[in-house]
């Protein structure tokens, strides 16, 4: 059961509790919260639940409003798992290397052990190499998909693995997921109540200014999440944009068609330049580049104005650099940038 999974102290935990959670509507008259009654802008307390957010995203991606947590960027939803599953000095978590930095990061805040197992060289899971990682302690297994820093989805068989052999929480990280053919695991939810799916707003929805990461799960999940997280996570101006947005999906629609021609595109002057040695598959938004002089080529860039992600030094990229897809002319000034570097 997956209570058995939760540390007993956030079992027993009474969480905060503001009227707003307790009150649902429009009141005619506020007076509960000490706040300043003038300024009406900006001086009532958001939504602490974000009712009016989830219900459009709940319309748009086929899922109840019960299955969404709303964090303050992916990263408090990646935060939270860990203080509500994971025992300090005792549980430990696993995930492939290379991935995204801050599971690794929020472990170590945490006081839980990371267990990072390299990836193939096609950056896939060594499934074998994970299962043997994982033990009675282990809480949590993190699966970006699309990866970073590689961009390659994830084979849908070796996450299924998880999703129905573990017993721990699988937390599947879709960051990169409007950028990918492959479909997202929201499709999945009911069917694995274990099973964790993060967005964002941050990526194709052009908005990582405002600082909004979803969570998808079941209500269990969701409920423990929102018991554990700060009152007001989200703040008004937040909540606000993110409405607007949601109520123009076409225009995100369309970034992400130009940002995929552009990826095509780069990829391919890329491929013809002298620096380049090789350029690997992406469902993302980014490229991975192995370069034949990784730092100095970063150097040569940074002198130019220009500043993409050396990742020279991570687990199974020696000689890559990251590179965001940026506008025409930003790509543009990327390849002429590197038409001019001289290799030695």
């Amino acid at each position: 059961m997956l209570k058995d999974l939760v540390r007993p102290n956030i079992l027993a935990l009474e969480p905060y509790s503001c009227a707003r959670n307790e009150f649902t509507g429009e009141a005619r008259v506020y007076v509960d919260a000490n706040e300043n009654p003038y300024n009406s802008d900006v001086n009532r307390y958001p939504d602490p639940l974000q009712i009016a957010v989830k219900r459009k995203i709940a319309a748009l991606k086929g899922v109840r409003e019960t299955q969404i947590f709303l964090g303050n960027g992916s990263d408090e939803a990646i935060d939270l798992p860990f203080r509500i599953f994971c025992r300090p000095g005792i549980d430990n978590v696993v995930a492939p290397a290379p991935t995204y930095g801050m599971y690794q990061v929020c472990a170590d805040i945490n006081d839980i052990e990371y267990r990072s197992v390299p990836m193939k060289p096609d950056f896939q899971l060594d499934l074998e190499g994970m299962k043997a990682r994982i033990d009675d302690n282990t809480k949590l297994v993190f699966l970006c998909s699309p990866n970073n820093p590689s961009g390659n989805a994830l084979r849908w068989e070796d996450i299924q693995w998880f999703l129905d052999n573990f017993r721990g929480i699988t937390i599947v990280d879709e960051a990169y997921i409007d950028f990918s053919s492959q479909p997202s695991l929201l499709r999945e939810l009911d069917r694995y109540p274990r099973m964790m799916v993060l967005q964002t707003f941050s990526k194709a929805w052009g908005q990582a200014a405002i600082r909004l990461g979803m969570a998808f799960a079941g209500e269990e999940i969701i409920r423990l999440m929102n018991n554990v997280k700060y009152p007001y996570n989200v703040n008004i101006l937040t909540q606000k944009q993110a409405l607007r947005v949601l109520d123009n999906i076409a225009d995100k629609d369309k970034a992400v068609k130009e940002i995929l021609q552009q990826r095509d595109m780069l990829r391919d002057r890329l491929n013809t330049l002298e620096c380049v040695d090789r350029i690997y598959p992406s469902d993302a938004n980014f490229l991975l580049v192995k370069v034949y002089d990784a730092d100095n080529t970063y150097k040569y860039l940074l002198k130019r104005g220009i500043i993409v992600r050396n990742r020279n030094r991570v687990t199974l990229c020696k000689g890559c650099l990251r590179i965001t897809v940026g506008t025409p002319s930003e790509n543009e000034e990327i390849i002429s940038a590197l038409k001019e570097y001289k290799i030695g």
